[in-house]
């Protein structure tokens, strides 16, 4: 009896232009849900791949048959293991199951409110280090500045290490990680744009990370764990896990990397938002000033926050700081009426799903009220991922962001710099291109 004719998504005829979706992914997966629906198909490097823009179905291979699906060998695997190597973000099954229970106390709503302090010193002291320019003629990268403000604070929140100092190095050494493996291409694809020097550049920024987390490591097994501490590198080298170094380098880096580079697009993302609706800018000043009335915020404003962290959440919705989830189906099955061969990639895009127009009213508009008392399908906002590798940090990352937000917003005014080209780049993250240069004004 013959084999039964595998059911396909429509798609694409032949290969997909890898050279243009490269160029442009954001173009190219948008293109392909406006012309073949919400389930397609294409060829890309050897691999057939379906593209999922339905909630359902994302919540069926992200978790209700989550255990078909796997992260190995796909995109996203082969961007970041070089870098990460096997920790939260890279690992499968029992491994990622045990770095997981491991990582989760430091990340609870209880351990995380204990951080504000940190946050808003952190913020304070970037904003003196803004005073010398405010009110004049310079603009500020603000997404720099984010990053090392969102870099320092997770290091003293979650390892209880001071990275003052080497923030803007980090900062750059991540701007070259990105630009390389945001660029993942095969080893046997001859691309003209893998050249020599972004390998060199990916390789020095991968040398300098290593370095600072090796010596937070070993800075800590020199002087041990502080009395009564709490943090998750010191957890991490308790008796209870017994990690090695090289286990541990693989944790922190990711920790370092997951934990400050999703926040600082996100709030970069927000301020440019803000700035191109005064409307809903003036409702987050309104707030800011009634609640704290010119005092620091603190974790127990929260509640008392909602139009600043809807303006976030919005601010997500539109430009996801994770655009792609991928998973490679281990075994066959179905999904919305289509065969799945072992080996095929699934691709689930939050930046398709996020701006579904069968799903939201005016998609493309910042609208930061359409979350309140909000009944989403489960998993059409994925801003953290979703299923059960749903970010462990994403609550640390939400009052983070309210609090930096809530502070600025009380102290200084943003404005873009008149003609400053903004779009957006699907690298590992999705980054303003060209960074974010604004004038930042003492309100």
């Amino acid at each position: 009896m013959p084999a039964r004719t595998l059911v396909l998504p429509p798609g694409p005829e032949g290969p997909a232009d890898m050279q243009g979706m490269r160029n442009d992914p954001l173009a190219f997966v948008t293109g392909l849900a406006h012309e073949y629906g919400d389930i397609t198909c294409h060829r890309a490097d050897g691999d057939t791949v379906y593209l999922l823009n339905r909630p359902e179905l994302a919540r069926y291979v992200l978790k209700e048959n989550g255990a078909n699906y796997t992260k190995e060998n796909t995109p996203d695997d082969h961007m970041l293991r070089p870098l990460l190597g096997n920790g939260l973000l890279t690992s499968d099954g029992e491994e990622w199951a045990k770095q997981r229970r491991m990582c989760a106390p430091a990340f609870r709503p209880s351990a995380v409110r204990t951080f504000d302090g940190i946050v808003t010193d952190a913020t304070a002291n970037m904003l003196e280090r803004w005073r010398p320019a405010l009110d004049g003629d310079t603009p500020i990268a603000v997404d720099h500045h984010l990053t090392a403000l969102t870099l320092g604070i997770i290091t003293r929140a979650i390892l209880g290490a001071d990275i003052d100092g080497i923030g803007e190095g980090f900062g750059r050494a991540v701007d070259a990680v990105n630009r390389y493996i945001g660029h993942y291409v095969p080893a046997d694809d001859p691309d003209p744009t893998d050249t020599a020097l972004r390998r060199q550049g990916f390789a020095s920024a991968r040398a300098f990370l290593d370095a600072v987390t090796r010596t937070l490591i070993a800075s800590r097994r020199a002087t041990g764990a502080a009395a009564g501490s709490t943090n998750l590198l010191d957890a991490m080298m308790s008796a209870d896990h017994q990690v090695s170094d090289a286990d541990l380098r693989d944790q922190v880096l990711t920790i370092i990397m997951a934990g400050h580079e999703t926040t600082a697009k996100s709030l970069t993302w927000t301020l440019y938002l803000l700035d191109r609706n005064p409307a809903e800018a003036a409702r987050v000043r309104e707030e800011v000033d009634r609640v704290l009335q010119g005092r620091t915020p603190t974790a127990a404003d929260l509640v008392d926050l909602p139009v600043c962290q809807r303006a976030i959440k919005e601010a997500m919705r539109l430009y996801p700081p994770v655009w792609l989830t991928s998973r490679r189906a281990t075994g066959p099955d179905v999904i919305g009426g289509y065969d799945v061969a072992p080996g095929t990639l699934i691709c689930i895009s939050q930046w398709v799903l996020h701006r579904h127009p069968d799903h939201w009213d005016a998609p493309e508009e910042f609208v930061p009220d359409r979350f309140i008392d909000a009944d989403l399908p489960s998993h059409l906002y994925m801003p953290f991922g979703g299923g059960d590798r749903i970010c462990v940090g994403q609550h640390f990352a939400m009052v983070e962001a309210t609090l930096v937000l809530a502070m600025l917003t009380q102290s200084v005014a943003f404005e873009l710099v008149e003609g400053f080209p903004v779009e957006p780049e699907a690298l590992v993250t999705l980054r303003p291109r060209h960074g974010m240069s604004m004038m930042v004004r003492t309100r």
